[in-house]
């Protein structure tokens, strides 16, 4: 009986060691997809509205 037990807890583990690794990829994968873009974005957005209005200034009479 003990041995069979050991043997449901270690199956059991095993379990929650895979799912515990696929939550881990989850969220790194997510913070790629989301969180990077946005921190990117922060840079890009002002040198955008910067040529942006340096080419309206330069158009305007």
């Amino acid at each position: 009986m003990d041995q069979e037990l050991k043997e449901k807890i270690d199956k059991i583990y095993i379990s929650v060691e895979k799912t515990r690794k696929y939550f881990q990829w989850t969220l790194i994968i997510t913070i790629v997809i989301v969180v990077l873009p946005l921190i990117l974005m922060l840079f890009a957005i002002p040198s955008f509205i910067s040529t942006y209005s340096g080419m309206m200034n330069s158009l305007s009479f």
